[in-house]
């Protein structure tokens, strides 16, 4: 730890994870988002960053790590910078916390360069000249994604769901797919999530042979809120100095809705009036503040966002819900329903929708499909409610036909994944964004028509 040996101030207080510090005289004062070191009585130290000025030579700080053993009048170190992670090649495999320190209980992370977690202020315009780069897909071999909801290089994606639907499977088998079949680099970013399941990963991740290429980093439901807060900011980081050397990472943060509900922990705590809806007055700034920088530069490589996006109570108009929709170019709703009738991934396709699903993107012939399969799951929502009042025999011959596509498009756009063998007893596929269009295709012509629908239930491409 580089601190000033010359201590500059003391605890005035400490209230949970925020820390009233005094400076001895006003040049002293640290700006804001600077890290200043206290120790507590067992000798270890508490980083706290620095989130408001007050009266009297006075800063209030948001703690990283636990607060508990701070005394009062306890010595303070500026720093005189930001929160710094290491950055390079060697995070690859690692598991980090967001102060980038091992969480992993392999050797210390010795790197040659770091960088701030926080954007510098000079220079952070986001320039405003046109990309030359045309937008180039990202196939993920999970079908129903690949066909409604393309994943674009640069894009933000958001997979959206209330507990217990399968967004961290699904963001599990993304990664799993695109380090496998395209050889790419991933940063993962745990936000307050469990334990147990930041556990989960890593080892599953070690058993699909994918580490290697993928950096970790943690701030779990166990830590403060601040540390829970920049986890976000941390992974982006990461990503960041990937991207700088001219690679294309692809970043997954699960969840980003806890990294909001951090925000509006530190906003109370920082007793600041919360907005009418509960959340705090700077929601849309800190939802910005993290979205803004995933972006393809003019001189270096992409990053692309898949976000794990909880749901409170299934509440899609939830405020924090909302303000992350304005940021994403793709959103896959989890469907409650879809998990009851055993259809995974349960994305609901008429909840759900994509910019990126353009004919200038993805070409005339897969937005035709795509367009003729939304079309038939609409006309069957509104079948399947006649059907469950006079039975499929009264509808007519047409409408009967659509009805048993659709059901046997639901059934095909199910897949086994590599990252659940071990629950459904299947073997994991990847399909194609060919043979997903060619299945589509046959369904939709009638071309299986002869053949039952369970037969279509569980599989990767069309084998008939």
């Amino acid at each position: 730890m580089n601190n000033d040996n010359k201590v500059k101030g003391y605890v005035v207080s400490v209230q949970g994870p925020v820390v009233d510090v005094k400076f001895l005289s006003q040049e002293n004062i640290p700006n804001i988002f600077d890290k200043i070191v206290v120790k507590r009585i067992d000798g270890k130290e508490v980083i706290l960053e620095v989130a408001e000025h007050i009266e009297e030579n006075k800063v209030r700080c948001i703690a990283i790590n636990s607060t508990i053993n701070i005394r009062r009048n306890a010595p303070v170190f500026v720093c005189n910078n930001k929160i710094q992670i290491p950055v390079g090649d060697i995070l690859y495999g690692r598991l980090i916390n967001v102060l980038g320190e091992p969480m992993d209980e392999k050797e210390k992370i010795t790197s040659i360069e770091s960088l701030p977690i926080r954007r510098e202020e000079k220079g952070t315009s986001v320039s405003m000249k046109k990309e030359s780069k045309e937008a180039e897909i990202l196939e993920t071999g999970i079908k129903i994604i690949d066909l409604l909801f393309p994943l674009v290089k640069g894009s933000k994606s958001g997979i959206l769901g209330g507990a217990g639907l399968g967004k961290s499977v699904l963001t599990l088998e993304i990664i799993h797919n695109i380090i496998k079949e395209h050889k790419g680099s991933a940063v993962f970013a745990g936000v307050g999530e469990r334990i147990r399941e930041g556990n989960e990963l890593y080892f599953e991740l070690k058993r699909l042979g994918v580490i290697s290429k993928t950096m970790l980093v943690f701030g779990q439901m166990n830590e403060p809120p601040g540390a829970r807060f920049i986890g976000a900011i941390t992974g982006i980081t990461m990503a960041e100095s990937i991207q700088r050397q001219n690679k294309d990472v692809l970043l997954f943060v699960d969840n980003i809705f806890r990294f909001i509900q951090a925000g509006s922990e530190i906003s109370t705590l920082l007793g600041h009036l919360p907005s009418e809806t509960g959340y705090q007055p700077t929601l849309l700034s800190e939802a910005s503040e993290f979205h803004e920088r995933i972006r393809t530069t003019s001189e270096g490589g992409s990053i692309t966002a898949v976000e794990a996006v909880y749901v409170p109570a299934d509440d899609l108009t939830d405020p924090a819900v909302v303000a992350i929709f304005s940021f994403l170019d793709a959103i896959m709703v989890l469907s409650r329903e879809r998990i009851q009738l055993g259809l995974y991934p349960a994305i609901d396709p008429l909840q759900s929708s994509s910019a990126n699903l353009d004919s200038d993107i993805v070409g005339t012939y897969h937005y035709n499909i795509s367009q003729e399969v939304i079309r038939i799951f609409q006309r069957y929502e509104e079948l399947r409610r006649i059907v469950m009042v006079i039975g499929i025999d009264e509808l007519s011959t047409q409408d009967r036909i659509t009805y048993e596509r659709a059901r046997k498009l639901q059934f095909f756009l199910t897949q086994p994944f590599f990252v659940a063998e071990s629950y459904t007893g299947r073997k994991g596929e990847y399909v194609s964004l060919k043979e997903t269009l060619l299945g589509c295709e046959s369904i939709i012509e009638g071309k299986v028509d002869h053949i039952p629908e369970e037969r279509f239930y569980m599989i990767g491409r069309l084998p008939f």
